[in-house]
């Protein structure tokens, strides 16, 4: 059939679509037949129920179900004549004053835009590099020591110091009263291990056993207790046990411990190097994926469909209702959180998604069998059963798409960064890790 395409505004077109209404009942009339086979009715046998009682009680979902069928089909039919790239949903109003026996609607809808992608080798680009260092490594060994360190109780006369894990018993006031949460006994924690509050912690340090102390306390104004943030405490404390760490030495010991392969000092460093090393690429991986991407929005210019950027918003809103649930917020999914504070966002994401798309299509950047199945052994060699994360990955065609993005993006890096002007930046172990 002849397909007539009407451009309204910039991406959106419309299309008129026309039925035979001849068609829709025989549809209605095959489906409600079909349906009286097992329908039931008080007083009669299943199977013989009178079509005019099943038209009179189904008549209208069934007519609504067919015309919904039949103009997705013939839109579908329609777009595919027309060559169109539909994005979103289209909308469907009726119009009046349709031919005798026919039913005309309107859809109305955008398409996805042409994209011209300008010259990558006209693109600046920051590549950052780090590498670990021996200090990283020591570093790290030590925190796996202080995760497993002993506590001995220290004599009454010795003062709490940073490092010691003390046992108190407090009372907070404000303004002379009690507050919800101000009082606690038998409460540990370390010194200096940033749990506390910095007054806290400095009241407490330099205590000995048995000693009691008042101070003023000020809650910072974002503290997450709201009805307390911003206001003065004084509180109470007094300390009932002060024990004194004691980290585990570096042997063969403490190596077997932690479960390492090579049960050796040796194989600890290595192993830990290992695993920092696989941090760092990932980390390097993201910054310089981020970099190139952040060049790649100023390569082409071309409109957004707003189907797409409402859907990427509506994905957003449900994200960040999420995160509220898991910080245990009551009621995270009933807040009212508007999509349109997202709609910056959602428009880059959208955009940069095209533009990716048309980069790997134009280069024949798609994702092989070889870089997924790499991208999954290596994130799996982060846990204790690669194996068993391998399957996981494997067993959820979600999680699959979501690792097929991840390696598709360094795929347009990697392509970007051999074409594109590159300056190398290197960084410190520390100054990588420390970027969010």
């Amino acid at each position: 059939m002849a397909v007539t395409v009407e451009t309204l505004e910039k991406l959106e077109r419309r299309i008129t679509l026309t039925l035979s209404a001849q068609d829709i009942q025989k549809e209605v009339n095959t489906r409600l037949k079909r349906l009286s086979r097992t329908v039931k009715a008080d007083g009669f046998r299943p199977g013989k129920v009178p079509m005019t009682v099943v038209a009179q009680r189904y008549g209208y979902s069934v007519q609504y179900e067919v015309m919904n069928d039949k103009v997705g089909e013939a839109f579908a039919q329609a777009a595919n004549e027309a060559q169109l790239r539909v994005a979103g949903t289209p909308r469907i109003n009726e119009r009046e004053g349709a031919a005798a026996g026919e039913l005309s609607f309107d859809a109305t809808f955008e398409v996805y835009p042409e994209i011209q992608l300008g010259d990558v080798a006209t693109l600046s680009v920051e590549r950052i590099s780090a590498e670990v260092t021996d200090e990283a490594v020591d570093r790290t060994i030590d925190i796996l020591r202080k995760q497993r360190q002993t506590f001995s109780q220290r004599a009454h006369a010795e003062a709490a110091i940073p490092g010691d894990r003390v046992t108190i018993n407090f009372e907070g006031k404000i303004d002379g009263e009690p507050f919800d949460g101000g009082r606690a006994e038998d409460f540990s924690f370390t010194l200096g291990d940033g749990r506390m509050l910095t007054e806290f912690d400095q009241a407490v340090t330099g205590m000995k056993t048995g000693e009691s102390k008042t101070f003023p306390l000020t809650f910072p104004a974002d503290y997450q207790g709201k009805e307390v943030a911003g206001k003065e405490a004084d509180f109470l404390v007094t300390l009932t046990k002060v024990e004194q760490p004691h980290l585990p030495e570096i042997d063969e010991a403490f190596v077997a411990s932690l479960a390492i392969k090579e049960a050796t000092v040796d194989g600890l460093r290595a192993d830990v190097r290992k695993n920092l090393e696989r941090e760092v690429k990932f980390r390097l991986a993201a910054r310089n994926r981020e970099s190139v991407l952040n060049a790649l929005d100023t390569l082409a210019t071309f409109d957004v469909p707003k189907a797409l950027i409402d859907a990427e918003s509506e994905r957003l809103v449900a994200g960040a209702r999420e995160d509220l649930k898991s910080r245990g917020v009551k009621d995270a999914d009933k807040m009212p959180v508007p999509a349109e504070m997202f709609a910056s966002q959602a428009e880059r994401r959208v955009r940069l998604g095209l533009a990716l798309n048309e980069m790997v299509r134009a280069h024949d950047l798609k994702v092989t069998p070889e870089q997924l199945t790499g991208h999954i052994d290596d994130l799996a060699q982060s846990y204790e059963n690669p194996a068993e994360v391998v399957r996981w990955y494997f067993s959820d065609r979600q999680r699959l798409a979501e690792i097929e993005s991840a390696v598709l993006e360094n795929n347009v890096t990697e392509f970007v960064l051999g074409k594109a002007s590159v300056t190398d930046k290197a960084l410190s172990f520390d100054e990588l890790m420390a970027m969010n």
